[in-house]
């Protein structure tokens, strides 16, 4: 039987493929999106299937999300800020952006709460801060140090707080501890835990998905702050050499939106069993900065090695890659993308772009606020 949808963001990156999948299987779909200009630039939700709704205003406005809410079964909240770097100096649009929008949104539904089948909120990888470790000799430690010390002197692998031995990256699972580093990490934590906690006190069936790196066709790669293999595309179609901080070592999930999508549907569709609880959605797998970058110049056909700045940037992570096992257990979900055919998938859609390259500008930003050492 079809739902009648709401998708907060849904002009968005992951928003509009999530439209597309709900549309193809038969739902009625309506979409609250603001259209911030960072992510559309031409002011047009340019991805967005005209056979969905679309009400363009702000999820912080309680009438219009009132009005959004009407006959819905299905609430995907994909709308906010995204961006490290940025929020760490826009601490209070991303603050109210995310988390009071996600709260109006939260209160909006639980004003009728017996409307509504399911809430399905997207968080993040960034709610861990770092991600796992071993340390050699205390095992699998909750929390990690990278000193201001080690980073002056190029020593980027995180240390035990117990003994100050290197620590090597183990999967995270959802049981690890919380402790993001950037304000943008803080809002997602914020968001999935509203969500979470609300949900459970209220009777209201929610579920929040932690998004590894996000990628695919569709990204805003004129958007100096959104994700890593969107920024490294816009800077090889410029002809230049993708910028990487640290060493290039550093390791990421990397995870095609079209698995995003999927899990988004399992989670509306999972027993109530498996509510009140967030769920990694990533491959599992991990690979480097550098990789990245040398893989999306191959799958776009330039030879342009990356530029390494030896650079450490407040609010990043050393590494952090998924344990997947709540989700294939609680959702039967698990990631079918294989990053070589996903980064084929980017690279032939990038092609067709002509984005602005913004990185250096938002980059000298940083430096002149201290945010790049």
């Amino acid at each position: 039987m079809a739902d009648t949808v709401l998708v907060t963001g849904g002009a968005g990156f992951v928003g509009s493929h999530l439209v597309d999948a709900l549309l193809e299987r038969g739902d009625c779909v309506r979409v609250l999106d603001n259209l911030l200009p960072q992510a559309h630039p031409t002011g047009k939700a340019r991805f967005l299937s005209p056979e969905a709704e679309l009400v363009v205003g702000d999820l912080r406005d309680p009438d219009t999300v009132a009005r959004c809410l009407d006959g819905i079964d299905v609430v995907f909240h994909q709308g906010g800020i995204v961006g490290n770097g940025q929020s760490m100096y826009d601490i209070r649009n991303y603050a109210d952006a995310n988390v009071v929008g996600t709260a109006t949104l939260i209160q909006a539904m639980l004003a009728r709460r017996d409307q509504f089948k399911r809430l399905v909120t997207a968080s993040s990888m960034v709610v861990y801060g770092d991600g796992a470790y071993v340390c050699p000799e205390h095992g699998r430690v909750a929390a990690v140090s990278r000193p201001e010390s080690r980073l002056r002197q190029r020593q980027w692998e995180p240390v035990c707080r117990t003994c100050n031995a290197e620590v090597a990256a183990t999967a995270t699972d959802e049981d690890h501890a919380l402790a993001p580093t950037s304000t943008y990490g803080i809002s997602k934590r914020d968001q999935e835990e509203l969500t979470l906690v609300l949900g459970k006190a209220h009777g209201l069936p929610a579920i929040a998905l932690r998004y590894l790196n996000v990628y695919g066709s569709r990204q805003a790669l004129s958007n100096p702050y959104t994700g890593v293999a969107a920024i490294m595309s816009a800077r090889l179609l410029n002809g230049k050499p993708p910028t990487i901080f640290e060493d290039g070592e550093q390791r990421r999930d990397l995870t095609h939106v079209s698995d995003i999508v999927r899990a988004n549907l399992a989670a509306a569709a999972a027993p109530e069993s498996a509510c009140f609880v967030p769920y990694n959605v990533g491959t599992g797998r991990s690979v480097s900065v550098k990789e990245i970058a040398r893989a999306l110049a191959r799958a776009l056909g330039v030879e342009i090695e990356p530029d390494i700045t030896s650079e450490y940037r407040e609010g990043d992570i050393r590494h952090c890659y998924a344990d997947v096992t709540r989700a294939r257990e609680g959702l039967g979900w698990s990631a079918r993308v294989t990053f070589a055919d996903g980064v084929g998938e980017l690279a032939r859609w990038a092609a067709g772009e002509a984005p602005e390259d913004r990185t250096e500008a938002a980059n000298d930003e940083l430096r002149t606020l201290n945010l790049i050492h």
